[in-house]
């Protein structure tokens, strides 16, 4: 891959477009797919694992989604300049056991000039949820464009 627009420098607008693609790729749960928006060299924290290139990143994502079950995330931006992004992003999950959580969480993102993501900051926190206090709603996916934000969700 050679690139992934919009591109840096970031304007509102593509900040905002980068995050609900980040947000559209990650609700795929396809770890192929998601692991190509970043660079080969790439270097992420995730809670307290450090993960270092594109190969660790994909393996990753094979963990992840086979732990975290019926993942749903929603993103939003949170602070923007040249080639960084800040969002702040929440996601329902539930484990074997059926017990739901959501995790709240905050990611600084730094882009190489290509587009693709070089460094992934994410601090994030589980809160164990009822059934019935999940709001991420709708069916496997992208989040539909009429289905609200944190913001419109109160969260």
């Amino acid at each position: 891959m050679t690139g992934k627009p919009p591109f840096p420098p970031f304007t509102l607008e593509t900040a905002k477009q980068k995050a609900r693609m980040a947000e559209n790729a990650w609700n795929s749960k396809d770890p192929d797919k998601v692991s190509l928006a970043y660079t080969e060299d790439s270097v992420w924290r995730n809670r307290s694992e450090f993960i270092y290139g594109r190969k660790e990143i994909l393996e990753f994502l094979k963990r992840k989604w086979a732990k975290e079950l019926d993942y749903k995330l929603i993103k939003e931006v949170w602070a923007f300049t040249d080639n960084r992004i800040a969002v702040r992003f929440q996601y329902e999950w539930h484990d074997g056991a059926d017990q739901w959580f959501r995790a709240h969480g905050n990611e600084n993102w730094e882009f190489s000039d290509n587009g693709l993501m070089r460094r992934r900051e994410a601090s994030i926190n589980d809160i164990p949820i009822k059934l019935e206090d999940r709001k991420f709603t709708w069916g496997d996916g992208a989040r539909p464009e009429d289905f609200p934000g944190l913001t419109e969700l109160g969260l």
